[in-house]
């Protein structure tokens, strides 16, 4: 249960990355699929990055 919001966050991450690619193709619109997939990076990332940390005594 504790690997919930990382696994879907790679699952967004894939979905994002996948409709970049059809965007590169001229299959979808680049303008929607630039923001989703910079958004997911940006969520994985900032997730991974905000972990439990040593704040001191």
């Amino acid at each position: 249960m504790k690997n919930l919001p990382v696994i879907l966050m790679i699952i967004f991450l894939i979905f994002g990355f996948s409709l970049h690619i059809l965007a590169l193709m001229k299959v979808f619109p680049l303008i929607i699929s630039i923001p989703l997939f910079f958004i997911g990076i940006f969520m994985f990332l900032f997730y991974l990055n905000d972990r439990k940390r040593f704040k001191g005594f």
